[in-house]
């Protein structure tokens, strides 16, 4: 062990070596050189320098001159901290302890031949054979993992360790080789998720190669490592046992063998639980092995022990954020992502990632004017950034700003023309545009990229539809069957068919579909107490369509009062004097998170997305950022599953459960807490009602107060209340109906649901443009009589009686 008289020395002879300026500091420019030397093996990219300078100066401050740069004693205090291996370094730049005069007639500033020799040496990942190599463990000290700052290796022991783990891996990669696969073929095609692993960013891992585990040679060379690892454990004392772990995991996760990896970090915890670094990479291990819980809790347990380490570990926390929050993501909880992202920018505002990943997680929770703030922000630090510049065009595109979301999915495209997010995204827009010609152009070049990309292949086939090329589309359409057989493209295919039957009537309008008329409502007459009102429909097939996509339908409203039961949530003001239960959106997301479990992750991230924009958008209207949970509840009970008498039911419950000041009956709410919650009701889900009843929601001071059953006679009124939700029920129940061949008139797509039919015409039409008031143009009449059909056999019925009443013989 060097002596902190020879460490000094030492660290003078480096910072001699690289202050090519004499004037006693080391500016940007020398420091840089001195990271590449004394990291021979590793290609650092400029962003990775700078990255890592930042952080120096940012860190050691206190011993930067403005003028100069860094002075030797901050240098020789980043060696003291362990930022670094002084005689590793010392090594690796082949210095030796000489007077200054000596030393500058000998070198001359440039590097000594047995320098050269060594790099060169030390590029062989694994060594041969040890009796090649007298003194292996020096040919791998400038390894990247023990090279990178505050990561290098303590003990000499822990290289023999990690030279004899490097034979093993040898050995089982030329026994595999011809059968090794990699997985991603892809990965450089899509945006990169940011993936942090050391100081600063660095090289993702998106691409990994797959090892057999079935094999004996695996099985082998298991059973070695093993021995190995109990030669870690039998080490002198615990801090070498975990040098030597955490140098094992190292090199294992750099050769992908991610499992084995993941064992040696975990021990590494058992030793030093207080240490950040064995929680941090064993997080990343469990991400890599798509297990997104896991990971976060390692996060999680990094994060706490960082901020209970003091300054020790500062350099290191925004990386902890960044990958907490990827971990969250991995898990669809993008909203709480979004606070560690934005803890990391605020820690490092030159980590343009974090602001990049930030910009992503708000566009992916709706937050569009947000996300292009932050987006904006990560391309002003790092203009040529593909993927930030995708994810601004994608939000902008949601903003309406078209023209400016153009212009960034090309600047994606020119630098990176592979980049598949950014074609397709740009598909999608130039079909939002209606240029259907150049939208299937850009599909094509996706499925150059991608030949299995179904949804692109689908698109296509839309996009030419559009364009007018009814027959491509049918050819692009049945490669899409060949992909994938959902019932979409059953669909879709029937629907081309039917324009194709209609092709030589000469009336069709410019995407291929029957042109048509949209009369006012005035003109639509039912036959019937069961046809529903086209009005009253609209309004129901936008609720329905808001259930489809949270799947809250699929969540039974029992589940809402369990998490009333089980959350203690503290009372908190609101702006408007009113103690209330209220909660950060991050921790409403982890409840929504266990209501709506069976969903996956990407499909976890649509729901509350929507959930954002329609509900929280209105409850958090003061934009604190907190939201009233037993309102939430009352809010979300209405469209959940379970019977319409138990969702009302849960609803009064749910502000039952708000506290009330004042109120001790615990079987009645205040008047003004139900005329409020039916207002909000109808201003979430039937938003043409918001404007004149919103500014009165909290005037309400009606401290009277209401039965459960004055509740539902408030609830189910047809003109202030909720009382739309009848329909709703008759959409839930019958909206996968098919009435047999019967397609719209208007649309031409196979009628699914209600089937709506014109007595006098005898022409059908969907729920969907029957509640929008379409006909077709060729059948004009002052007035139109619908009668609704629940399913084919209804409609069955009521021919089979209209004919007998028509057609009886006369006696």
């Amino acid at each position: 062990m060097a002596t902190r008289g020879s460490r000094s020395e030492k660290v003078k002879r480096i910072f001699q070596q690289f202050d090519l300026n004499r004037d006693g500091g080391l500016n940007r420019e020398e420091m840089s050189a001195l990271v590449v030397a004394v990291n021979p093996r590793v290609r650092f990219s400029d962003e990775q320098i700078s990255a890592i300078l930042d952080e120096v100066f940012r860190t050691y401050s206190d011993f930067i001159d403005t003028d100069k740069g860094l002075t030797y004693d901050g240098l020789l205090r980043t060696y003291d901290d362990g930022a670094g291996d002084v005689d590793r370094d010392f090594e690796a730049l082949a210095l030796e302890l000489k007077s200054d005069d000596d030393n500058d007639n000998s070198n001359n500033n440039n590097e000594p031949a047995s320098s050269m020799a060594f790099e060169e040496a030390s590029t062989s990942l694994v060594v041969d054979e040890r009796v090649k190599s007298p003194e292996p463990q020096k040919q791998h000290r400038t390894a990247t993992w023990a090279a990178s700052p505050n990561h290098g290796i303590i003990f000499d022991d822990t290289w023999k360790l990690v030279d004899d783990l490097e034979i093993l891996i040898k050995r089982l990669k030329a026994k595999q080789m011809k059968d090794l696969k990699t997985k991603g073929e892809h990965s450089d095609a899509f945006s990169d998720p940011g993936w942090s692993r050391e100081l600063g960013p660095s090289m993702e891992m998106n691409k990994h190669i797959i090892w057999d585990e079935t094999r004996h040679d695996y099985t082998i060379f298991v059973k070695e490592l093993g021995v190995l690892r109990s030669r870690a454990d039998g080490s002198r004392s615990r801090e070498e046992a975990f040098d030597g772990h955490m140098a094992i995991g190292r090199l294992l996760y750099d050769q992908h063998l991610f499992k084995e990896a993941l064992v040696c970090f975990k021990r590494a915890c058992e030793l030093q639980p207080t240490d950040v670094r064995p929680h941090f990479r064993a997080g990343n291990c469990y991400y890599v092995l798509d297990q997104h819980t896991e990971s976060k809790e390692e996060f999680i347990l990094a994060l706490d022990a960082a901020e209970a380490g003091g300054n020790q570990w500062s350099y290191l926390l925004p990386q902890i954020h960044v990958n907490l929050g990827i971990a969250l993501e991995g898990e669809g909880m993008v909203i709480s992502a979004c606070e560690h992202y934005r803890e990391a920018a605020i820690l490092c505002p030159t980590h343009f990632r974090a602001l990049k990943l930030l910009g992503s997680a708000l566009f992916g929770a709706g937050e569009y004017k947000a996300a292009v703030k932050a987006l904006e922000e990560a391309i002003y630090l790092k203009n040529d950034y593909p993927d930030a510049h995708c994810d601004l065009a994608s939000a902008l595109h949601a903003m309406g700003n078209d023209d400016n979301a153009v212009k960034e999915f090309q600047k994606a495209i020119d630098l990176k023309p592979g980049h598949v997010d950014a074609l397709y995204n740009l598909g999608g827009l130039y079909m939002d545009m209606g240029r259907y010609q150049r939208a299937s152009e850009v599909y094509t070049r996706v499925l150059g990229l991608w030949p299995n990309h179904w949804r692109a292949q689908v698109n296509k086939a839309v996009s030419l539809l559009g364009a007018g090329e009814t027959e491509e589309a049918k050819k692009s359409l049945k490669e899409a069957l060949k992909m994938t057989s959902r019932v979409e493209l059953h669909d879709a295919l029937s629907h081309l068919k039917q324009l194709q039957k209609k092709k030589g009537n000469g009336n069709r309008n410019g995407i291929g579909v029957d042109a048509f008329t949209i009369i006012e409502p005035s003109k639509f007459k039912t036959l019937g107490e069961k046809t529903t009102l086209r009005q009253e429909l609209a309004r129901a097939l936008e609720i329905r369509s808001f259930q489809r996509v949270t799947r809250l339908f699929r969540c039974d409203v029992e589940l809402l009062k369990k998490e009333m039961n089980d959350s203690k949530t503290p009372l908190t003001y609101s702006g408007y004097g009113v103690p209330e239960k209220s909660i950060r959106k991050a921790a409403l997301e982890s409840i929504l998170r266990r209501l709506l479990g069976f969903l996956k992750p990407e499909t976890f991230v649509g729901s509350v997305k929507a959930i954002n924009l329609k509900i929280l958008s209105v409850l958090d209207e003061s934009e604190s950022g907190r939201v009233d949970l037993g309102m939430f509840f009352a809010v979300l009970a209405p469209i959940c599953g379970g019977s319409p008498e138990k969702r009302k039911r849960v609803a009064f419950d749910s502000l039952l459960w708000r506290p009330v000041t004042g109120i001790s009956d615990s079987g009645r709410i205040t008047k003004a807490d139900a005329t409020r919650y039916i207002k909000l009701l109808r201003s979430i889900y039937i938003p043409s009602h918001n404007t004149s009843e919103m500014t009165e929601i909290h005037g309400e001071t009606d401290d009277s107060l209401v039965s459960l059953t004055d509740f539902l006679a408030m609830f189910d009124d047809p003109e202030c209340g909720f009382g739309v939700m009848s329909i709703l029920l008759k959409l839930e129940s019958g909206d996968r109906n098919r009435h047999g061949n019967t397609v719209c008139s208007v649309c031409r797509y196979p009628v699914i649901g209600a089937r709506f039919k014109e007595m006098k015409l005898r022409f059908s039409l969907c729920s969907g443009c029957y509640s929008e008031g379409k006909v077709p143009s060729g059948l004009k009449q002052e007035e139109y009589c619908f009668k609704e059909y629940g399913s084919g056999s209804e409609a069955v019925k009521d021919k089979c009686m209209w004919f007998s009443s028509n057609h009886n013989p006369k006696k």
